[in-house]
C-alpha cells in the first residue's frame, strides 16, 4: 500500500469518560468516511490527563488488554473496516501500569501495541507516578496498511528512539500525544516550546526518510490540586513527508478530524537522493549507550 489515507482525531476531554469514547467514535466514524485507513488518536484520549497530580485514585481508570477499551474500538475497526491506533493506561499488573499504544487491525484483532519508554517526571506531568517503563523495545507494529513506528508522546524528543523504529523497518513515525504548556511561561516561550515539538519529529522525517504522524489533544484541563493553573494543551496536530515537509496541520484549539494522504513509497525515492542510513557510521557510535562521555 503506497498511499495511505491517515485520519487524525484531535480533541478536547472532560471528566465524562462515556462522552469522551462517544465522541472519539463519532470522530472515527467521520474519518472513515473520508476515506481512511488508519486513524490515529491523541494520548490516554479516554479521559483527562490525569498525571498533572499524583493521585492513587486515578489507578481506577487502568484497565487489561485485551479489555473494556480493545473490545468497544475493536469492534468499531471491524465494523469500518480500518486500521485504529489507541493510547491506554494499561493495567499489567496490581502494581504494574503502562501507558500504552495499541494498533487494532482491521478484523478487531489486537496487531500489537507499544509501552511508553521514556517517561517525564516534571511539574504538571507526573508520568513516572503512573507508569512502569516499556519494554516492548522500538519494533513496529505489523498490519494490513504497513508496519506502523508507533511511539507515545515523551518518546518523540529522542532520535534514537525514532532512529530504532526505523532500523527495525518501520514504514511511519506515528506519535499519539498529550503536551501543553502553563500560563506561568511566557507566551513567547510557549510559542518556542510548540515550535520545537514539531521541529525535532520533522527532523525525524529528515533523518529517516520516513513520514511522521502526530496526534495531540486540545483544550484546557485544570488542576485538581489547584498549585497550577492546570494545562493548555497546544493541539497543532501534523502530518510531514519524508523530507519534514507540512503536509497537514491542525489549529490550536480546534477539535479536528480530518484524513491526510501519505504517499509512503516517496521514502525509497528520498533515501536515494539523501544516504543517511548508507552513510551511518555504526562504528563509531558505541558511546551513544552511555549515560555521559565524560
Amino acid at each position: 500500500m503506497n498511499m495511505l489515507k491517515v485520519g487524525m482525531v484531535q480533541q478536547a476531554c472532560t471528566a465524562d469518560i462515556s462522552a469522551n469514547i462517544a465522541k472519539l467514535q463519532e470522530n472515527i466514524r467521520k474519518c472513515a468516511s473520508a476515506g481512511a485507513d488508519i486513524v490515529v488518536l491523541q494520548e490516554l484520549h479516554n479521559s483527562l490527563y490525569f498525571c498533572q497530580t499524583e493521585d492513587v485514585s486515578f489507578y481506577s481508570m487502568a484497565e487489561t488488554i485485551p479489555g473494556p477499551s480493545t473490545a468497544a474500538f475493536g469492534s468499531l475497526a471491524k465494523e469500518l473496516g480500518i486500521v485504529i491506533v489507541l493510547s491506554l493506561f494499561e493495567k499489567r499488573a496490581t502494581g504494574i501500569y503502562h501507558n500504552t499504544a495499541v494498533v487494532i487491525e482491521k478484523d478487531g484483532s489486537i496487531a500489537g501495541k507499544y509501552r511508553k519508554m521514556h517517561i517525564p517526571d516534571d511539574p504538571c506531568f507526573y508520568e513516572k507516578f503512573y507508569f512502569t517503563p516499556g519494554d516492548t523495545g522500538f519494533v513496529p507494529v505489523k498490519t494490513s496498511v504497513g508496519n506502523l513506528g508507533v511511539m507515545v508522546c515523551w518518546d518523540q524528543w529522542y532520535p534514537e528512539a525514532a532512529r530504532l523504529m526505523a532500523l527495525n523497518g518501520a514504514d511511519i513515525l506515528i506519535y499519539p500525544t498529550a503536551i501543553g504548556g502553563v500560563w506561568t511561561d511566557s507566551g513567547e516561550e510557549r510559542e518556542r516550546q510548540m515550535a520545537a515539538w514539531q521541529i525535532v519529529q520533522r527532523g525525524h522525517s529528515v533523518a529517516n526518510g520516513l513520514p511522521v504522524v502526530a496526534v495531540n489533544r486540545t483544550g484546557h484541563e485544570d488542576d485538581p490540586s489547584g498549585n497550577t493553573s492546570g494545562l493548555d494543551f497546544w493541539g497543532h496536530s501534523f502530518a510531514t513527508g519524508p523530507q519534514g515537509e507540512m503536509l497537514v496541520e491542525f489549529g490550536r484549539d480546534d477539535e479536528m478530524a480530518e484524513v491526510v494522504e501519505i504517499d509512503l513509497s516517496r521514502t525509497e525515492y528520498v533515501r536515494h537522493g539523501w544516504p543517511f542510513m548508507r552513510d551511518r557510521r555504526i562504528d563509531a557510535y558505541g558511546d551513544i549507550v552511555k549515560r555521559f562521555c565524560k
